[in-house]
């Protein structure tokens, strides 16, 4: 089978990396790719929302399955679009239909939808610039800290946590009159705060059938101790130590069979991921957000864990006939250490040389921000490398892990050394 992959980010480097184990992928092409997915394929030009460059490749070169990394051609329907293309229609792509991605492209849709479907989630209202008046009026009702989010794509910005009803009205104003988040936020959905400990769980779906992958805890605190800015993940352990037998067979109850349910009710037609970012609230589960797609950097801790032929699983999400194929997980403890430039997540330093990728003994590394220039690997990206150590039990692969991110070294870098810690 000829496979494309879109993306360019540290997702896709294990995606590319698993997908080069399976006997069925004769040749893989990662449009735009990095300089880390070159070693599993052959990294193609095309920028991920070029739908007409992508379709044009994927005929000439007999394409037989597509897999969309990130969210944003979803949203904006490179699915709809091979399916309204004669030439383009027959060739499977993982990854749901633009109505279908709406559950990450859109909050309000998303909440909704649990409404609707009867999902445990936090309070919410939506509000709008014309609505102003009765959102700053909500905000006093609601209870502390409020979490404002921008209901459109804010790559990974539009969340705020506010401490006090003054700053989320003043938030609020910015977000709806100022366009804090540009179109992202022309819509705002004002949220009740849960308290507890998050975690990620993955679900792959034909639409009709599903497997649960492995779950994973992500870290997106800059700083140690989970301390400063916000960012697009620091690093990630799989599995969950709270995430037992029970707990899991609440989440799948309560909210990944009504979920893929809904959807099917709804007409929904849905291939690809789901994403179900989740608050442990007492040993009850409660979902915060979802996603079209899977999680950066826990695909990098999930991936490791997949031991079954994972095109196998992709074709199962493409023919649906997922139910008949096997998901073996290894019983064994990933953990992944990110790599980010000097300055992250504000203004970062770029073109860095990367060296000692070679020097690392117990870990696997995937590319994230990565290009190359010549024979040397450069920085690109704020998220540059992620360092990942499957090992017999937490502590060794968190040790692993850390102590392989040392052996390299880039102009400005910095890691986390505490990633896991809290689980511990």
């Amino acid at each position: 089978m000829n496979i494309l992959l879109l993306g360019s980010g540290g997702r896709e480097s294990a995606f590319a990396w698993k997908i080069a184990q399976s006997p069925k992928c004769e040749q893989l092409f990662i449009a735009p790719g990095n300089a880390g997915t070159s070693q599993y394929g052959k990294n193609v030009d095309i920028k991920v929302t070029d739908f007409e460059g992508i379709g044009r490749f994927a005929i000439d070169n007999a394409i037989n399955l597509v897999l969309v990394g990130p969210e944003e051609p979803l949203v904006k329907g490179i699915h709809d679009f091979f399916l309204a293309d004669e030439k383009l229609k027959n060739i499977p792509v993982v990854g749901p239909q633009r109505e279908g991605a709406q559950l990450e492209g859109s909050k309000d849709f998303s909440k909704q939808f649990m409404v609707r479907h009867n999902i445990p989630a936090a309070a919410s209202k939506t509000f709008t610039k014309d609505t102003l008046n009765d959102g700053l009026t909500y905000l006093a009702t609601i209870g502390l800290p409020i979490v404002l989010k921008a209901d459109g794509l804010a790559a990974g910005k539009g969340v705020l946590i506010c401490l006090s009803v003054e700053e989320a009205q003043q938030e609020l104003k910015e977000m709806l009159t100022e366009a804090k988040f540009g179109e992202a936020s022309s819509m705002v959905v004002v949220e009740q705060f849960l308290q507890g400990i998050e975690l990620s769980v993955f679900v792959m779906t034909d639409g009709t059938h599903y497997k649960i992958l492995p779950e994973a805890k992500d870290y997106k605190r800059i700083g140690e101790g989970d301390t400063g800015l916000n960012t697009g993940g620091m690093g990630s352990v799989s599995p969950v130590p709270f995430a037992d037998k029970a707990f899991m067979q609440k989440v799948e109850e309560r909210i990944i069979i009504p979920t893929v349910e809904g959807l099917k009710k709804e007409n929904i037609s849905y291939k690809g991921f789901i994403f179900i970012g989740l608050m442990n609230c007492a040993g009850e589960p409660w979902v915060i957000e979802y996603n079209c797609r899977m999680g950066d950097p826990e695909t990098e801790s999930v991936m490791p864990r997949v031991q079954s032929d994972f095109v196998d699983l992709l074709l199962g999400v493409a023919e649906g006939n997922l139910n008949e194929r096997k998901l073996i997980i290894a019983d064994k403890t990933a953990a992944t250490v990110m790599m980010v430039a000097g300055g992250y997540p504000g203004e970062y330093l770029k073109h860095k040389t990367i060296t000692g990728i070679e020097n690392v003994r117990g870990s696997q590394v995937f590319h994230a921000g990565t290009y190359l220039d010549n024979e040397a690997i450069k920085t690109s990206g704020g998220r540059v490398l992620a360092v990942t150590s499957l090992q017999d039990n937490m502590f060794t692969a968190l040790q692993q892990a850390t102590a392989d991110a040392a052996r390299i070294y880039f102009d400005g870098m910095y890691f986390r050394k505490d990633i896991g810690f809290d689980l511990l």
